[in-house]
């Protein structure tokens, strides 16, 4: 069972906004409010509302939008006519921009909900080592919505405790240097209580493993190479501990009875009404090209990383398609378009996919252990058995390994293999810019036309609704 498909409990409680009216004050409400924390399972709804905050927003197309459409690798389709989404594209985009607004505030409701946990929960009693786990799961995510944010915006500010009222909302940014202490101070919590594995009914539940993952991506982030491969060799060299392998097939990572599978570090649980579908199927489809398949076309990869793949790379075909047999007919695209999100059980209903999101899969570990470990010390064998797993599964065979390369082309073929791997998952512009390629390889992508991307496009800009609720919040520069 996927642990937010039914919550008993809606909060209503942000840093700034996240669309509450707040109309009047509620004596009863706040009665219950301080009332509400006092069982097991209220402490179980609370925390699984911070996880439902992953799918209601946020890894339900916003995370691709920001991380991969202001890359070469997507671009909008004929199906989008957003101006937004136009200029993100183009890198026209302002402060006003909603969906740069949409990602901060679903970001600072998630760390609001993950506050009301680590604020309420430990008064509760109950069971102490499933307390301790709840309260790693919350330091857990919130460390995730910290890492996204001061990616996106650099410096933001730290609220470590729950929207109590509207009284103290001006709170300046923090450096970066303080987000990323907190962030690391919250993983560290996390991978001490979180467990290594969990039962069937808790299905995408933060573990040990993802929280030791996702200090490496950190530590990977910020260029502390011997961190990073001390962190992510905890894993590598125990995957068994975790239950961690590459799926023989990669596709199997987007179908229903694998997805949650040995592969599945942490990812965003979908599930059709009653739950929480995901909305990206929809954008994806083909429009108007199979009869029965309603799509928008919106959302639709370049033709430059669709050539990007080598003769015999099995995710291509799992990543893109250019043609759909349906009713024992094949249709044909005029150009590729995103299969990766592709749900065959929801043909009739494209809004009601099934499939998840991931943030963390387990070949993201073996490539940023490869690029650390290169980083550090050159190509090492520990660094080639890595990407090769990674490209033997891809090739089905071992007669594309790499060899014999000097620590610069072995650091480009990192780069290309995750571009190729982690395609429409969120991760090409964090990996641009945190490589210091963003620039350059926008410049160069001339296939939407001229990209006007500036220098200091490598962050995105504080909101101007934020600034003008929070007199404290300063501007990025340039914006």
């Amino acid at each position: 069972m996927k642990i937010y498909k039914y919550l008993p409990i809606i909060f209503c409680l942000s840093f700034v906004s996240n669309g509450c009216e707040l109309l009047k004050e509620d004596p009863e409400h706040v009665l219950v409010t301080e009332n509400f924390y006092k069982t097991t399972e209220e402490a179980l709804a609370a925390v699984n509302a911070v996880y439902q905050r992953l799918a209601t927003g946020m890894y339900n197309r916003p995370m691709e939008v920001l991380g991969d459409l202001t890359t070469d690798d997507y671009k909008n389709g004929q199906g989008m006519n957003n101006a937004f989404l136009i200029d993100l594209e183009y890198y026209n985009f302002t402060s006003e921009n909603t969906f740069v607004a949409d990602i901060w505030n679903q970001h600072y409701d998630g760390i609001n909900r993950a506050n009301v946990v680590l604020s309420k929960v430990p008064g509760i009693t109950m069971d102490e080592t499933l307390k301790q786990r709840i309260l790693g799961e919350a330091h857990f995510l919130r460390a995730l919505f910290y890492f996204n944010l001061v990616r996106f915006f650099g410096g933001v500010p730290l609220v470590t405790t729950d929207t109590q009222d509207l009284s103290n909302l001006n709170v300046a940014r923090a450096s970066v240097e303080e987000v990323y202490a907190l962030i690391i101070e919250d993983l560290k919590f996390a991978e001490t209580n979180l467990p290594a594995t969990y039962g069937s009914s808790d299905l995408g539940r933060a573990t040990k493993g993802a929280a030791k993952i996702l200090l490496g991506k950190v530590y990977l982030t910020r260029k502390e190479w011997s961190n990073a491969v001390q962190k992510l060799e905890e894993i590598v060299k125990n995957e068994a501990t975790y239950n961690y392998d590459l799926h023989a097939n990669f596709r199997d990572n987007w179908v229903q009875t694998t997805e949650n599978g040995k592969e599945m570090v942490f990812a965003v649980q979908f599930l059709q009404n009653p739950g929480t579908p995901n909305g990206m199927m929809i954008l994806d489809a083909p429009r108007n090209r199979v009869p029965g398949l309603t799509g928008n076309e919106a959302d639709i990869p370049t033709l430059d990383v669709y050539n990007a793949y080598e003769t015999g790379d099995t995710r291509r075909d799992a990543t893109f398609f250019t043609s759909l047999t349906a009713s024992g007919k094949t249709y044909t695209f005029p150009f590729p378009l995103f299969y990766k999100y592709y749900d065959p059980g929801a043909f009739s209903a494209t809004q009601q996919s099934n499939n998840n999101v991931f943030v963390l899969r387990y070949s993201d570990a073996l490539l940023m252990y490869a690029e650390a470990l290169n980083e550090l010390n050159g190509p090492t064998p520990e660094a080639y058995a890595a990407i090769n797993r990674v490209r033997r599964r891809a090739f089905k065979d071992n007669l594309h390994d790499l060899a014999g390369l000097n620590k610069d082309i072995f650091r480009e073929a990192v780069y290309k293999e995750r571009r190729l791997e982690f395609v429409l998952e969120g991760q090409r512009w964090f990996d641009l810019v945190r490589t210091g390629r963003l620039l350059t390889v926008m410049q160069n992508h001339k296939e939407n036309g001229t990209i006007n991307i500036k220098p200091y496009q490598v962050l995105y800009p504080i909101p101007q609704r934020e600034r003008d609720l929070n007199s404290s919040l300063e501007q990025n520069p340039g914006y």
